[in-house]
């Protein structure tokens, strides 16, 4: 029996009570079935699906530039890094991992029996990715590197060059990078000037992208997640998914092959949330002195640090206890100081939740 939680933020996301205002998860703002049309007519609760159900392993292909042997359909982004660390690494191998980062890519690691290595990603540096830091840990034992990109916690992109020099570094001691991109498409979608970030698996080197219809489409139901890897990996992907769940759900399928075919449409209703909810994001923090963050909010996350304190979990208790807002501690992605706050919402609650924070700020921040 496990004594403790593998993923302890998941264990404290699924436990907590609900709040009135949430701005500690963040999915995308679930679509209804009425902005998926076709959706009713599309169900159907069977559906050939093998080695992934065609039509959306097609989709996913071309949305990647890719050919379909290089995707492994999975639930949910998870479940797609899940079966990624799970084909590539076993007991004693070593894994390197970002520091903050999403606890369950830790999880997963300490389930296989990796030993894990951390690397820095730091405030002062914008939580850049630092190969000079990166190239000393890796080792004939190094199995695989994990960068989330745009970071979790802090919506901090790695830039495409940056990453190339992490794959080269991985790949001449025969490792991996895999590259958790649940965010990236709405990153993208709201990318000042236009400038948009290639996905990892569609760069030169070892790259694995991970990904979902979650945090950018808002269709976390669905539960459609993929790998996209190179073909001999991918096919290791697949089989080591037989162990997990085998197929997925036959109406999530067809559904998240319908969603691809309206990805334009729902792009678009992704630009005009995020574009207003960081707008107002960037406009608080900057009306609000207590909050320091590294780059201003650009996706559905962002990750302040509360000044003055080593940990802000008092505050972050206290907001919820006396104002009824929840947002997600910095201790559950290695930060205590920090709390990450979700833009992914309604606008109109993201609204009210920052003026009942901005009223515990303005009473005493600690």
């Amino acid at each position: 029996m496990l004594e403790t939680p593998l993923a302890p933020y998941l264990h404290w996301a699924k436990t907590r009570e609900t709040p009135p205002i949430d701005l500690a998860g963040s999915n995308l703002l679930h679509c209804t079935i009425d902005e998926l049309p076709g959706a009713r007519e599309a169900l159907e609760l069977s559906t050939p699906s093998g080695d992934g159900y065609q039509p959306l392993v097609q989709a996913i292909a071309a949305h990647y530039g890719a050919t379909p042997a290089r995707i492994t359909t999975a639930p949910g982004c998870s479940g797609a890094n899940f079966v990624a660390i799970a084909a590539l690494v076993g007991a004693g191998d070593d894994v390197l991992v970002e520091q903050p980062t999403y606890d369950p890519l830790l999880g997963v690691c300490r389930l296989m029996g990796a030993s894990i290595r951390r690397f820095g990603r730091r405030f002062g540096t914008g939580y850049a990715v630092e190969p000079d830091e990166i190239r000393p840990l890796v080792n004939a034992r190094t199995r695989l590197v994990i960068v989330s990109r745009p970071h979790n916690p802090t919506g901090a992109i790695v830039p495409d060059a940056t990453l190339m020099e992490v794959g080269r570094i991985a790949a001449a001691v025969g490792a991996w990078v895999l590259v958790d991109e649940v965010y990236l498409d709405g990153a993208n979608l709201v990318a000042e000037g236009g400038v948009r970030h290639r996905p990892a698996a569609t760069l030169d080197g070892p790259f694995i992208s991970t990904s979902s219809l979650t945090k950018s489409y808002g269709l976390a139901g669905l539960r459609c997640g993929w790998a996209v890897a190179p073909r001999e990996i991918s096919e290791r992907l697949r089989r080591t998914r037989d162990l997990v769940d085998v197929v997925s759900s036959a109406p999530s399928d067809r559904l998240s092959a319908l969603a691809f075919e309206g990805r334009d449409r729902l792009g678009e209703r992704t630009k005009t949330l995020l574009g207003r909810n960081t707008a107002i994001m960037r406009a608080f923090l900057g009306a609000h002195p207590q909050l320091d963050v590294a780059l201003p909010p650009h996706t559905s996350i962002t990750f302040p640090l509360l000044t003055g304190v080593a940990d802000a979990g008092p505050f972050v208790e206290r907001l919820l206890r006396e104002e009824g807002v929840a947002v997600a501690p910095g201790r559950f992605f290695d930060a205590p100081g920090h709390f990450r706050v979700s833009l992914a919402g309604r606008t109109e609650v993201l609204s009210d939740g920052l003026a009942r924070l901005g009223r515990v700020l303005e009473s005493d921040p600690s």
